[in-house]
């Protein structure tokens, strides 16, 4: 089983010294967030996720669920864990005190998300996608239908899932068959098939709580048809206490490469009563309040396997001898891996983009805070704009880094991370699900390019470019050469968006061939912004704790010299263009 220690202090660091968001800190109500009781939260998140939930991922792994008789069991051990769970109180961490709630910023629940995708990614998604149905009803539920449901799935007593995708469609939703016939009480009779539904059954909680789109019979072909329905697992009748059961069945799991102890299940539904949240006909706008925060915890996701995998390659390579190092630290014998060039390079690369990385998120949930909670429109406003922006950027780019730590990790192993000995390849293979769902990476760096460059209330990039630009005039000379740095693939990018505004007028196949590119190039950049914010706070900081800070700096400085540098090259080959792509005749 792999080790875990959440990085508790790192976390810390970056509450203390970089929450310094002027706009984050005029909201009022978090005012008494304070530091003891952020690392009082941290320190018991830490715990739980280190001594209750680690041990479940090979568990889980080996034994996945079984569907019974039409009723999913779940893996062995996740049952009595989730009673601890809610117990404690770790679903209500974020929610609204209305609802029964912690009323915790995003800033501090991100946290605990890393956490528990480290420890155990199948397990958070089982109340994972609560939270996100929790959002969406918050958001665009009545109040009768919030307070039905809310304060049982804040309590974690029920749970939620998000039902979207069918054999006829994926990412395009406007294929979508599932129907929905209105009655003569205004509820509806669902009905149609979705799959992939992550929890979509368990035997977790009393109740599951799916947000499925559907179209209603009278409403119009394609996307702008799209209704958005509550349809839960079991009837709540009025005095809240649970009914009959709905016209909701699970068809089958599904057989995974990853995530296994997961139910990802196929499910039925068979005139199932619904119940509409939102407007008629603006599903999709409704979905998408859970969609975007989902993609963002996705991301986490990535992040969180990555910092697993990098605490066990770090203590094997303090462990494995093999051969002699350039610099022979031992007179007999092989040297321990670690002393060997290319595997410190490999475990520092990790290490950069791990806590850049957290850094960015870090900034991320400040912004999300700001534009859910400032009391000034236009200040929510913009800060919701830089959010949508990052989103496809935080999602693809932590996912896909994912993949190429777990794989280094793999690689740091050798054979033994190639077996299921020490856990290694399990990592490798949970991860592999989150550049896929949520919408592809490939999807997100479309979205980006054509959708967030430039919207109706701005052109938000360039309000982000001019951010950065103000946020890195600082006048510390140490800082002076990673600025400088920065501020040269900076103007790489302020070229790279000249030039794909003008392909989307002119040639869109240019502009499809290279927004990936273009993703990457973005989250580059703004990790070493966010990296710019870590490097100020530890020389400024630097003479009260120097250990932990010149950690930060030599790690800053690895990050400066052979990541960030990729961006060059992502930008030389897009511009290339797509003739020779688009010309090439497959046989």
């Amino acid at each position: 089983m792999p080790i875990y220690n959440a990085p508790v202090e790192d976390m810390m660091f970056l509450f203390n010294k970089l929450r310094n968001n002027k706009k984050y800190n005029e909201i009022e109500k978090y005012k008494e967030v304070n530091s003891d009781l952020v690392k009082d939260i941290l320190e018991e998140a830490a715990k739980i996720s280190q001594n209750l939930i680690l041990p479940l991922a090979k568990s889980g792994d080996e034994n996945p669920p079984k569907l019974e008789n039409g009723i999913v069991r779940t893996s062995p051990g996740y049952k009595e864990a989730y009673e601890k769970f809610i117990e404690d109180g770790w679903i209500s961490l974020s929610c609204d005190p209305k609802y029964g709630g912690q009323g915790m910023p995003k800033t501090v629940s991100a946290f605990f998300d890393e956490m528990l995708s480290s420890a155990c990614l199948s397990f958070k998604l089982y109340s994972e996608l609560t939270i996100g149905a929790y959002n969406c009803i918050l958001k665009h539920g009545s109040d009768e239908i919030k307070n039905k449901y809310l304060p049982k799935m804040v309590e974690g007593k029920w749970s939620g899932t998000m039902c979207l995708t069918e054999p006829v469609c994926g990412t395009d939703l406007g294929l979508l068959k599932s129907k929905a016939e209105e009655q003569s009480d205004g509820t509806y009779k669902i009905s149609g098939q979705k799959i992939f539904i992550t929890s979509g059954d368990h035997d977790l909680t009393e109740n599951i709580i799916h947000l499925v789109l559907a179209r209603a019979t009278d409403s119009p072909k394609g996307t702008k048809g799209i209704s958005l329905f509550l349809v839960p697992k079991f009837i709540v009748k009025e005095d809240g206490n649970l009914g009959t059961r709905n016209g909701v069945s699970t068809g089958s799991i599904e057989e995974k490469m990853g995530i296994k102890a997961s139910a990802t299940c196929v499910l039925n539904f068979d005139e199932a009563a619904g119940y509409m949240i939102g407007p008629k006909n603006k599903g999709l706008n409704s979905m998408f309040t859970m969609m975007n925060l989902e993609r963002i915890v996705v991301g986490i996701q990535g992040l969180g396997i990555s910092e697993i995998a990098y605490q066990n390659s770090l203590s094997y390579a303090k462990e494995r001898k093999q051969g002699k190092a350039n610099n022979a630290k031992s007179e007999n014998g092989a040297d321990n891996i670690i002393e060997h060039a290319d595997i410190r390079r490999s475990l520092l690369n990790m290490k950069s983009i791990i806590e850049g990385e957290r850094a960015l998120c870090f900034w991320l949930s400040q912004q999300t805070e700001v534009s859910l909670n400032h009391s000034d429109e236009k200040v929510k406003q913009e800060a919701s704009d830089f959010v949508s922006l990052l989103t496809p950027v935080v999602k693809s780019m932590f996912t896909d880094l994912g993949m190429e730590i777990t794989s280094e990790a793999m690689q740091i192993h050798g054979g033994y991370g190639f077996t299921k000995d020490l856990g290694i390849e399990q990592l490798y293979r949970d991860n592999r699900i989150t550049p896929i769902y949520e919408g592809t990476n490939s999807v997100q760096a479309a979205d980006l390019v054509f959708r967030k460059l430039v919207t109706k209330n701005d052109d938000i990039i360039d309000k982000y470019l001019n951010l950065i630009k103000e946020e890195i005039n600082i006048s510390e000379d140490k800082i002076q050469p990673h600025i400088k740095q920065l501020n040269y693939y900076l103007d790489i990018l302020t070229k790279f968006t000249t030039w794909i505004k003008e392909k989307i007028k002119d040639s869109k196949d240019d502009a499809s061939a290279a927004c990936n590119d273009y993703l990457k190039v973005l989250g580059l950049v703004a990790t070493g912004h966010a990296w710019i914010k870590v490097l100020e706070a530890s020389f400024k900081d630097y003479d009260n704790n120097k250990d932990f800070y010149e950690d930060k700096i030599q790690t800053a400085n690895f990050y400066f010299n052979r990541v960030l540098p990729r961006a060059e090259n992502h930008f030389k080959t897009a511009i290339t263009g797509s003739k020779y792509i688009m010309d090439f005749k497959f046989n």
